[in-house]
């Protein structure tokens, strides 16, 4: 296949354009600079120059495109209907980025029990309704997953915790990072009030497997969330001081927490709980990592 993909020097986008690569896919990444474009060249990558602003271009590109992902912006709106526009009636697949942020909690720190279904996000009769902050991103979620009705092949990866190193050009993720340079810096791993917030979590390479297999087996109309195990923030913590060979991780109060990380990263992503399921099994998706507490003993200190 000749893939469109957007993000292509990100996190996500850079490691599912390597793996589309390995797997005898040629790629197509929409990109800003000359820099960059030399450096996606140099990965085999094919440079189409331009920004998600610029409809016209997107559209034209996933017309011209056997797929499209698009992985680096959840939340522009724009950006996904011109994609669309562009595979309207084809029966082309477009794999959308989506983030289970989408049903975490305003926990501060306390842990939750309420696990999340795909279904329970697909059935606009299911009595739960996201917060204010995410209204708009499951709002383009269903958009994506109602182009099934005009003819695209279309599918939504919704990511949960993401861990590893990425295989692009952008090497880290999120939650993890924040966490290691804070404590860097201070000298103290930080999780927020108990910490006993839990988080679901994948590794970038089973995710990454999971997009190829969208692309060649989802049917249209379909939402995953991209899961492999779960583990709670203060684990998390305790798993890095001993990584960084720090002392025991210690509490922040919430206020102190968005003082530092900002409103929507300490509450709706460190402090919070988002804990979902994955029906991808029925792709043939079977991750092959299933901790990141490992991957943080073994793998993280070695790779940095």
């Amino acid at each position: 296949m000749r893939v469109f993909l957007t993000g292509a020097t990100g996190y996500i986008g850079g490691s599912v354009a390597d793996l589309l690569l390995r797997s005898g896919h040629q790629v197509e990444g929409l990109v800003r600079t000359q820099d960059k474009a030399g450096e996606l060249e140099r990965r085999g990558i094919t440079p189409v120059f331009g920004t998600l602003d610029d409809g016209a271009l997107l559209t034209a590109r996933a017309r011209a495109a056997d797929a499209v992902v698009n992985a680096a912006n959840s939340d522009h709106r724009g950006a996904v209907e011109a994609l669309v526009e562009g595979l309207a009636g084809t029966g082309r697949p477009l794999v959308h980025t989506s983030g289970s942020s989408i049903v975490s909690t305003n926990s501060r720190g306390a842990a939750a029990d309420e696990i999340f279904t795909e279904k329970m996000i697909v059935d606009r009769g299911s009595s739960w309704q996201p917060v204010k902050e995410k209204a708009a991103r499951v709002a383009l979620d269903r958009f994506v997953l109602d182009a099934a009705g005009n003819g695209v092949r279309s599918v939504v990866l919704c990511n949960s915790l993401v861990y590893g190193h990425g295989r692009g050009m952008a090497r880290d993720s999120v939650q993890i990072p924040v966490l290691a340079r804070q404590a860097r810096d201070s000298g103290v791993v930080r999780y927020v009030e108990e910490g006993r917030n839990i988080w679901s979590t994948v590794h970038i390479d089973d995710m990454a497997d999971l997009y190829l297999r969208a692309l060649t087996d989802a049917p249209a109309g379909s939402f995953y969330f991209v899961e492999n195990g779960e583990v709670s923030f203060a684990d998390i913590c305790t798993a890095l001081a001993s990584a960084l060979g720090l002392g025991p991780a210690e509490s922040w109060d919430a206020d102190t927490a968005v003082a530092f990380w900002g409103h929507e990263l300490a509450l709706y992503v460190l402090a919070s709980n988002s804990r979902v399921r994955s029906g991808a099994a029925q792709l043939g998706w079977r991750p092959a990592h299933s901790s990141v507490l490992d991957w943080i003993e073994k793998e993280y200190l070695h790779s940095q």
